[in-house]
């Protein structure tokens, strides 16, 4: 084996400079990974730089198993804190691996690898170039845009257009729009402004073209950084449930009629009690809903936090793109792990779609939220009181709070302190007039 990578080495010694990584080539690198070569032995063998092989390895390598430890500790067999470790543990030692952090830079291949309780990784060829090959496609596909700045562009162009004006002219007097000349031009001649301000092809000046006779349907979103579902996915939750069958599951999705204006709501179903909670916001962009997990834990404390939402369960929606800022606190610790439904499959979290219908009971679609009444946090609690008072089936006739009280009394004093409370069964109101009548 080591004849025949030598044998490479002499063939593959030229460099190869500005040109992606081939298959074959992700290949080379998992074998050399397996018999432990450097990065710099694998640079040499397919003419890359090892800053290169270094990033691939990084970028691609897949975790595969989670340290169940807080923090990575080397003293945890004689841990005296029953391996509960605190961000400021006197005792802590950190644990490094020179073949995991250093070079090679993965697991593959070594002989310590079934008896190791810490983190784990793996650098496949096959996950490797599919990987690649999805972030190829997805960056190049569709207006790097929203709804919202398509409408904002389209406002300020259509009528200079209307006015004669080239796009040179437009950009010229607009630079606050941050676009080029050849974006502009690319966004008039693909009818991107078209259902959004009426902008087409046509109204340039200096145009000859055909009206397209069948509108295409395309959707305005920014690009997503595929990153984030790397360890997420609903096959890799389904792995870690299997895994884990003791863990709590808290399903996570949001809510509004609006997309304007709002407001949004950030809706919890807690499987096990059928719990429902939810968060306000006027705003719905990754920060909004980062911060709405936030303010959730610092309503139950880390503690209960760690111990009630040690999963969440959510859609592949750009606003829930934050994982790292989702899953990690301030203290570089992890706070919960999150994962993703596959795409168009609402189903694989249908508990908390179901409770999205007695939400809708209230708060009808189509409505005006704000004149429903639903103002902010404290009227929203309010809905959730009369939500979670309602009797269910599933829990044999109890009422979500009825069934959290009994099992997690800890967790039912912080839902009263959150202002959530038990409304009794004859005065539980699920119309959307709740809100106006409980305020006179």
């Amino acid at each position: 084996m080591a004849r025949q990578l030598k044998r490479k080495v002499r063939i593959m010694s030229k460099k190869k400079h500005f040109t992606h990584l081939t298959e074959d080539e992700r290949y080379s690198i998992e074998e050399c990974i397996e018999h432990g070569r450097s990065k710099v032995y694998m640079a040499e063998l397919i003419g890359k730089d090892k800053s290169t092989i270094a990033r691939e390895i990084k970028c691609h390598r897949k975790r595969t198993y989670e340290c169940p430890l807080p923090i990575e500790c080397t003293a945890y067999k004689k841990c005296e804190h029953n391996r509960q470790c605190p961000s400021d543990c006197p005792d802590y030692i950190p644990f490094l691996c020179s073949r995991r952090d250093r070079s090679p830079g993965a697991c593959n291949g070594c002989n310590k690898y079934r008896s190791c309780r810490f983190n784990k990784f793996r650098y496949t060829a096959v996950h490797a170039e599919d990987e690649y090959q999805t972030t190829l496609k997805d960056s190049r596909m569709g207006a790097d845009l929203t709804t919202s700045e398509a409408k904002w562009i389209g406002s300020i162009i259509a009528p200079l257009l209307k006015n004669g004006l080239s796009p040179y002219q437009i950009i010229q007097t607009h630079p606050e729009l941050h676009i080029s000349v050849r974006t502009l031009y690319n966004y008039i001649e693909d009818d991107t402004l078209h259902e959004v301000a009426g902008i087409m092809s046509m109204d340039l000046r200096r145009k000859v073209s055909r009206r397209i006779s069948r509108r295409k349907a395309r959707s305005y979103k920014k690009r997503k950084d595929n990153h984030s579902l790397i360890g997420r996915t609903f096959k890799d939750y389904l792995t870690y449930t299997t895994e884990n069958p003791d863990l709590p599951i808290v399903q996570m999705d949001t809510v509004y009629n609006d997309v304007t204006n709002g407001p949004f709501i950030q809706t919890f179903k807690f499987i096990r009690t059928g719990l429902f909670l939810a968060v306000y916001h006027t705003d719905k962009q990754a920060a909004n809903m980062t911060q709405g997990v936030l303010f959730l834990e610092s309503c139950l404390g880390k503690q209960l936090f760690k111990k009630y939402v040690p999963i969440l369960l959510t859609d592949r929606g750009s606003e829930f793109c934050d994982a790292d800022g989702i899953e990690m606190g301030s203290d570089h610790t992890r706070r919960t792990r999150l994962f993703y439904c596959d795409p168009m499959r609402a189903g694989q979290k249908g508990s908390l779609e179901n409770s999205h219908i007695e939400l809708r009971y209230i708060f009808p679609k189509g409505a005006n939220l704000y004149s429903l009444g639903l103002t902010g946090q404290d009227s929203l609690n309010l809905a959730l009181s009369h939500i979670n008072s309602a009797p269910i089936k599933k829990l044999g006739g109890k009422s979500p709070l009825e069934t959290t009280k009994f099992f997690y009394p800890d967790l039912y004093k912080k839902l009263l302190s959150m202002g959530i409370h038990t409304i009794p069964t004859d005065k539980i109101i699920l119309r959307p007039g709740l809100l106006k009548l409980t305020q006179h």
